[in-house]
This record gives C-alpha cells, sequence and structure tokens, in this order.
C-alpha cells in the first residue's frame, strides 16, 4: 500500500522536474542525487532518483529547496514540505554532494561547506558573534556535534558524536571531546 501511495505521490511532484531543469545549480543537485544514489544504492535514472528521494525524504527535499529557492520552490513547498526541523541558513554556500543521516534538529549556518558534506541528527554548525566556521570537502560530522565560531575544519576531518569545535582543525583529522581535541591525523 506504501509503494502505491509514493507511487501516485510521483505524479505531483513532476513540476519539481521543471524546477530542476531551469535551476542555476542543476549540476550541483546532480551531485547531491549521485551521491545519495550510491549511499542508498539505488540505479535509476537521474530523474527517476530525484523523484524517488523527493517522494521518500524530507531531509533531500530541504536541500532540494534550499539549491532551488525561488517563488516556484515555495508554492511546491506547500504540499511537498521540506524538513521544518532541518535548517541550512540562506547564506551559507552549500557544495554538492550533501548526504544527511536523518538530521534532526540540525542547523548548517557556515560560511561555507565543502563537497561531499556528512551530517547527522541533532549537530550545530553556527556563529559566534557574528563569525561563522568554514567546513572544507569530505568532512562528516557525527550525531550532537557542535562546530561554532570563526574556525576551519579541514579537508577530510571526521568530527565525532557529542564533540564541540571552537578551534581550528587540520586536514585528515578526526576530533572528539569536549572541547574537542585532534585524536588521530594522517598526513
Amino acid at each position: 500500500m506504501r509503494t502505491l501511495l509514493i507511487s501516485v505521490f510521483k505524479i505531483f511532484l513532476i513540476p519539481h522536474i521543471l524546477l530542476y531543469s531551469v535551476s542555476k545549480n542543476k549540476s550541483i543537485i546532480n551531485q547531491d542525487i549521485e551521491r545519495w544514489a550510491i549511499a542508498k544504492n539505488i540505479k535509476k535514472s537521474r530523474i527517476a532518483l530525484l523523484l524517488h528521494f523527493l517522494a521518500n525524504s524530507s531531509d533531500f527535499r530541504t536541500i532540494f529547496y534550499f539549491r532551488t529557492r525561488s517563488l516556484l520552490a515555495s508554492v511546491l513547498n506547500l504540499y511537498c514540505r521540506r524538513d521544518s526541523s532541518f535548517k541550512i541558513d540562506i547564506s551559507t554556500d552549500l557544495g554538492g554532494g550533501i548526504l544527511t543521516g536523518h538530521p534532526y534538529c540540525t542547523i548548517l549556518n557556515a560560511d561555507s561547506i565543502g563537497e561531499n558534506f556528512y551530517v547527522n541528527h541533532l549537530v550545530t554548525i553556527g556563529e559566534v558573534e557574528g563569525k561563522r566556521p568554514t567546513i572544507g570537502n569530505n568532512v562528516s560530522i557525527y550525531t550532537g556535534a557542535i562546530v561554532i565560531g570563526d574556525i576551519t575544519v579541514g579537508d577530510n576531518s571526521v568530527i565525532g558524536a557529542g564533540a564541540v569545535v571552537v578551534k581550528d582543525v587540520p586536514n585528515n583529522s578526526v576530533v572528539v571531546g569536549n572541547p574537542g581535541r585532534v585524536i588521530k591525523q594522517n598526513v
């Protein structure tokens, strides 16, 4: 029964294909779709994947609407809702290939976040006195971590669950604890 309902719902998602087709961020959306397809081990055409993720994942819809900000996106959000507990600040420069692990109560408020970013639930990336973090490429941030202030998280780094990061993180590092400390660094 759920499969039938999802199939019918996809018909209502067809206007999203138009939004995707005219988006200036189409190549970045393609990176998102490809990363999600690999993570979920789904092999379909790009349009079929787009419809699948829009129908089945409110966090994917949040990312999609962030990338396609427009009046049409706002109208489509009226019946195909984004995830209300997953926030991406409008001024965040978000690279392609973002993947989420049910980002319940997650806030992304950074100057920039690089490509192939992974984020889990209860994560806060935010500002202190108007200064926001810069997150590199291929960074993963796990459950309950907090990354705040005018800091840089280097490429290929992992921020462990519950870590509180308020200082720069070098490339290729693993950070844990409160306050966050580097426990491993591959050079």
